[in-house]
């Protein structure tokens, strides 16, 4: 038994709902919005779908409907995009920077043509930093040509798939946030170490799990990493440190964005402590669909990873481009001495 109920009222959805309409109800004098309208509706179709579904007695009506909406809502709105993106960017990493490669030899050679006609003359440190600032527009701009052509710009991979979320996130919060205020059924019902539905955890374990399943979902993705991935990260950082030690601002969002992720594993904790127990469920539901489907998606990237290594091994490319590894030293030669 994970949960600790009274016996589900046998009476009509219809007498059952007549009885939870008071704290349903937009107060006297406030007026009506389409947000709090449409909440009243979904809160309403909610406590009826968990009235009506045929549960098993062993099973809270409330809390189970809670974990099922999560999960399919979660499967209709929020599984495509994430695999929308996942596409974009394998199609990034097929098509638009093996031709980055191909082309940036013939990029290099332009500018040094280029660096020789107008001239320039230099040290060879200076000379490398010459050739830097004139190829790097020309690549960038062309990377954005390629995105552009294939459909696969990194902005939008990345945007769009946590923006689906959001509303859906929020308008459920909200929802069981209006459901919980007194009088409610909720009150009736206990799930694991919540004694209500309608009041946190007394013991703080769902708002712990919860940061704890936060944080497993940004450490976890190094699980399925391949051997030529985790090469091609210590040549990226042993580029990246060359590119400091030159005085060079470099960003990393990689890893910006899991330090991000990790304090908002923290700030979850302190934020899931002050919300009524049926949010601290709907919120670990989500974080452990979340942590499951970046398992899956994280598998099949590494499978077909492995399944390319056997044609073409993977190479490496920063952003930034990669210059040769001597740069001829363009100088004044010195007059000859008069005979």
């Amino acid at each position: 038994m994970f949960a600790l109920r009274t016996p589900r009222p046998q009476c009509s959805v219809h007498v059952f709902r007549g009885l939870k309409t008071p704290h349903r109800r937009v107060p006297v004098g406030r007026p009506r919005t389409f947000v709090s309208s449409t909440l009243q509706t979904v809160s309403e179709g909610f406590l009826d779908l968990a009235i009506a579904l045929p549960y098993p007695e062993s099973l809270p009506p409330y809390s189970t409907t809670i974990i099922l909406a999560t999960v399919v809502t979660r499967l209709v709105f929020t599984v495509p995009f994430s695999i929308w993106a996942k596409r974009r960017q394998w199609r990034a990493e097929d098509l638009v920077i093996p031709q980055l490669k191909s082309e940036q030899p013939k990029v290099i050679q332009q500018a040094l043509r280029d660096m020789h006609q107008d001239g320039f003359k230099g040290s060879e440190e200076e000379a490398r930093k010459e050739l830097d600032k004139r190829v790097k527009p020309i690549l960038s701009q062309r990377k954005k040509e390629l995105f552009s052509e294939h459909g696969c710009s990194p902005i939008p991979t990345m945007i769009i798939p946590p923006l689906t979320q959001l509303p859906l996130f929020v308008g459920f919060s909200m929802m069981l946030s209006r459901i919980s205020q007194p009088p409610t059924v909720f009150d009736a019902e206990s799930f694991l170490t919540l004694t209500s539905l309608s009041h946190g955890d007394p013991t703080q374990t769902l708002p712990i799990v919860l940061g704890l399943i936060t944080l497993a979902n940004v450490e976890s993705s190094r699980w399925f990493v391949s051997g030529e991935a985790l090469e091609r990260e210590k040549k990226v950082e042993a580029w990246t440190a060359k590119r400091r030690a030159r005085g060079e601002v470099v960003l990393e969002p990689k890893k910006i964005m899991q330090t991000s992720m990790r304090i908002l594993s923290v700030g979850r904790i302190l934020i899931a402590i002050m919300v009524p127990g049926s949010i601290q469920l709907y919120w670990i539901a989500s974080a452990t669909f979340g942590l499951v489907q970046t398992w899956i998606l994280d598998f099949w990237d590494s499978r077909r990873r492995r399944l390319q290594t056997v044609q073409q091994p993977p190479d490496v490319t920063p952003d930034q481009p990669k210059l040769p590894r001597t740069v001829p030293t363009i100088t004044r030669k010195a007059p000859r001495p008069r005979q």
